[in-house]
């Protein structure tokens, strides 16, 4: 692992795309173009583990490895951890208590329930006691604001110890409002801009999802430092559909 939950602590801007394809290939690319972290997507896509992990191995410490794990659930979460990523994003936390249960899921006893097992995250066994004394400072832990329900729990969760950081999710947020897919809409924009500020009063790192650049700026001006830009297929189709264009528009003059 690299100082990666180090960074998110400091609350330094770490921008990444989601990764939602099981191309090591494309996950390589992005880390190097300069990326500074990846989310591997275990929720919405039907990447499996051992994909996720192909994926792990092929940025090869170049840039943070992040999986959205698809639920708070222990078992989820310790196979994860296992392949050697550098922390989870736990989705649809609303609650104080989920968020203990999320921690508590991503740490070696005594601080939490996460079993010890032989995987790729300990060298296979060849450093299980150095990564196992070392890992609950290690490990990232995210949790996923992204209903409505949670808005008023905002500052429980936040209080709770060893969560790293929050990643708003705008597209189940506008759901739970009502407005399923409408991110831009006033309302869906005033709740983001009030966990955000919850946040950065707390003085703990926070993201929200952009489809485009210009979303993760308007996320960066109100004080997020993860920044997730874009889907892997969004930034293929876009790359793709403007290159097609151009050439349909007929040759340049010389």
């Amino acid at each position: 692992m690299n100082d990666f939950r180090a960074r998110v602590r400091r609350r330094d801007t770490l921008i990444g795309p989601l990764v939602t394809l099981g191309s090591p290939e494309v996950a390589e690319i992005f880390a190097l173009v300069g990326f500074d972290w990846l989310w591997l997507d275990l929720e919405h896509t039907p990447l499996a583990l051992e994909r996720a992990q192909q994926l792990i191995q092929a940025v090869a410490g170049r840039a943070g490895c992040v999986i959205r794990v698809p639920w708070n659930d222990p078992v989820h979460i310790k196979r994860a951890l296992d392949l050697g990523c550098d922390g989870i994003i736990v989705p649809q936390v609303r609650t104080a208590e989920e968020a203990r249960q999320a921690v508590a899921a991503a740490k070696y006893p005594p601080a939490g329930v996460r079993s010890v097992g032989i995987a790729r995250a300990q060298q296979y066994g060849m450093s299980l006691q150095e990564y196992v004394d070392s890992a609950n400072e290690r490990v990232t832990l995210i949790l996923q604001i992204e209903h409505i329900d949670a808005v008023p729990h905002i500052g429980d969760i936040l209080a709770v110890s060893d969560v790293d950081a929050v990643i708003v999710g705008p597209y189940d947020l506008s759901a739970s409002m009502g407005r399923p897919g409408q991110i831009a809409h006033l309302d869906v924009v005033a709740m983001v801009a009030k966990l955000a500020d919850a946040c950065n009063q707390r003085g703990v790192a926070w993201g929200a999802f952009a489809p485009d650049a210009q979303a993760a700026k308007s996320h960066m001006s109100r004080g997020a430092t993860i920044v997730t830009v874009g889907t892997d297929t969004m930034h293929l189709w876009r790359a793709a559909r403007a290159a097609l264009r151009e050439l349909r528009a007929g040759p340049s003059d010389p």
